[in-house]
This record gives C-alpha cells, structure tokens and sequence, in this order.
C-alpha cells in the first residue's frame, strides 16, 4: 500500500534503537525525510540532542524546522526504577527523571514544532505503553505514560479543529534492547529473579499473557506509526493503539 507519504517530513525522538530507529526506517522507506534524534544516533538526519533538556530542544527545533509528522518515541525506565522494590523505594529524584524522559521532553518537544505542524495540519504520534493502562512496576514509569497518553487526547481535542491529529501507540514487551540486553529492564527482571536472561524472555509470554505468545518486533510498531503518520489514517485521532500481543485484556 502506498502511504502517501513522499515529500514529507518528520522528527522522531529516541531515534538510535528499538521502535525509535525502525520508525525512521519505516518512514525513509517510504520518502519521508526524517530528523531522527537522539543522543546518539546514526541514520536519518541525525540530531544529536539531549531532549531532557530545554538547550536540546531547542537545537532539535532549529535544526528540523517546520515538520509534517512528529513521533514522540522518547522514553524508558530510569536505572534507579528498575533497582526499585517498591513505591516506597522510589525516591523524588527518580520520579523527577523518569518524568524529565517520559512526559516533560515530549511537552518541550512538541511546543516547539506545534507552530509548524498546525500549519501544515501535521500530526502527533506519542509511544506510550501498556504501562499507562495497567498497574505493572515501576509505578513512577506507569504513571508517566498514562500522563503521556492523557496529553495525546488534549492536544487532539484543543487542536483537532486546525487540522492537528494526534495518536499514542502503547507497546506491549517489544524485542528491544530494553529487553533483550543484560543491562535493560528484563536483565534487571531476571537478575532480581536469579535466572538467566534468556530463560526469563522464554517465560514471558506465559507470565504477561501475550496471547500471541511472543514479543513484539519493533518494525511491526513502526509500521503502525507509519500508517497512521499518514493520509490514509486521515480521520483518526485522539485514540490509543495497542500495539502488545494482546496482554491488555479489557476492552
């Protein structure tokens, strides 16, 4: 299918792995000139920038001027959550980071290119997570997103009648380096489970309920963000798409 896509323009944020890095490919693959940023990163046009930061922002927006489409990829659980053995355990300066990375940099981000996205009646995408529906640990990572998801419907509301549409994909257990490497989020799962990573991946599915029975690649996320990044997907906004096997249950 042909995305209608050619000649447009796109920033995607957390652009140097995972579902970032395969949204750009995605998106490339079907002519749009992406500004992919990150902290590091190498495909794209690369935007070397420190989103947590106002001074990174700012250089993103500069850099990538006015945008057709923009994915707010963006996000993760900081170290200290996932050392975490509870709320309580959770200090301030962790709650203060994981919204720096998950909710404050997508605010930055997108107030900074709103300007030209409403003028070109562009559209928002903002990954989410599961984690925004549903009570998994860490408690401060679940809440950042569910507050991610809730700006996804204000800005599709207060904008939506000057041609802005704006999405969230929440992604389930994706084959990502979050999950795949000793040092991610299932490394640390599985150390504090005494066994070794690959036997805590094998055992997942069961675990989390992916009726699928297996982990989500990120090309197949991206190629979810493409279509509704598109003009096909014209008449949709304000809504959430899972993208996670089938974990959440509730309709």
């Amino acid at each position: 299918m042909d995305l209608r896509l050619e000649g447009k323009t796109a920033v995607v944020t957390g652009a140097s792995k995972g579902i970032g890095l395969a949204t750009v490919r995605a998106l490339e693959a079907e002519g749009v000139t992406v500004f992919a940023a990150a902290r590091t990163v190498s495909e794209g046009v690369p935007v070397r920038a420190d989103l947590t930061t106002a001074a990174g922002v700012a250089v993103l927006a500069e850099r990538a001027g006015e945008v057709d489409i923009l994915v707010n990829n963006l996000g993760g659980v900081a170290p200290s959550s996932m050392r975490a053995s509870g709320f309580s355990d959770i200090d301030d300066e962790t709650w203060l980071r994981t919204y720096e990375l998950n909710l404050f940099a997508t605010v930055r981000v997108t107030r900074a290119l709103l300007p030209g996205l409403l003028r070109r009646r562009g559209v928002v995408i903002n990954v989410s997570s599961i984690g925004a529906r549903a009570a998994f640990p860490p408690v401060d990572y679940g809440t950042a997103k569910a507050a991610l998801t809730n700006l996804t419907k204000a800005l599709a509301e207060e904008f939506g009648s000057r041609g802005l549409r704006a999405l969230t994909v929440s992604p389930g257990p994706t084959r990502t380096q979050n999950w795949g490497d000793e040092g991610g989020y299932a490394g640390e799962l599985a150390a504090a489970a005494g066994i070794p990573l690959a036997e805590y991946l094998a055992g997942v599915p069961a675990a989390m309920g992916i009726t699928t029975g297996r982990l989500t690649e990120p090309e197949e996320t991206a190629a979810l963000i493409a279509f509704l990044a598109s003009p096909r997907s014209g008449n949709l906004t304000g809504a959430d798409y899972l993208a996670d096997g089938g974990v959440i249950k509730t309709v």
